[in-house]
């Protein structure tokens, strides 16, 4: 679920902002969290398997992802992964190729380039839905974005894999405002002392 968690994040949530035509979304997305300097929000994922929540921070390309499930800081250069369910802290430098499956800035630009992507045609009432479609093979069969049109804020996302399995992301709680740079670095209040550090610089 930890591997996960962090790869839908990377899917999905640099979609703040909607655009009428997909690719410039994408634009608009990036540079409204840039805007406001960062941005903070709750979700909760479900699967057949359960739910879990969450909260995400962003500011530029730093994140910071908490859940029971998970844990992970970005600064920019090093990243921190922490696992319950290994006990494993795991830090590390991420490739830009690596950045793609957890820094959402970077999950933009691999949607521009691999995915393909266009208006829904079944809209519902006071909502915008996007498509999108891998252009190659990808864990990824389907994605389906519902964005609120009053706010303009995405609130729902539908991830169908090649492995028939769903995940449903419901995104609540945006807050724009300014973090701390103490907000990406890896703060061992929130891990167990006695985690196992696996240094992987």
């Amino acid at each position: 679920m930890k591997r996960t968690i962090i790869t839908l994040f990377a899917c999905l949530m640099a979609m703040i902002a909607v655009a009428q035509k997909p690719q410039a979304m994408l634009d608009k997305s990036v540079a409204a969290i840039n805007a406001g300097g960062g941005v903070t929000a709750d979700y909760t994922i479900t699967t057949d398997q359960g739910s879990s929540k969450g909260s995400i921070a962003m500011q530029g390309n730093k994140f910071r992802i908490l859940s029971p499930e998970a844990k992970c800081w970005y600064d920019g250069k090093t990243q921190w992964s922490w696992s319950p369910v290994t006990g494993e802290l795991n830090i590390t430098a991420p490739t830009p190729d690596e950045l793609q499956m957890t820094n959402p800035i970077a999950a933009v630009q691999h949607f521009k380039t691999s995915f393909n992507m266009k208006k829904a045609k079944a809209q519902t009432a006071n909502t915008y839905v996007i498509k999108l479609t891998p252009k190659k093979k990808d864990n990824i069969k389907t994605l389906w974005l519902y964005f609120d049109e009053k706010t303009s804020l995405l609130r729902t996302a539908r991830f169908e894999m090649q492995d028939k399995s769903v995940y449903i992301i419901r995104i609540s709680g945006y807050k724009h405002k300014a973090q701390p740079a103490s907000t990406f670095t890896f703060d061992k209040t929130k891990v167990p002392a006695d985690a196992q550090v696996v240094d992987l610089r």
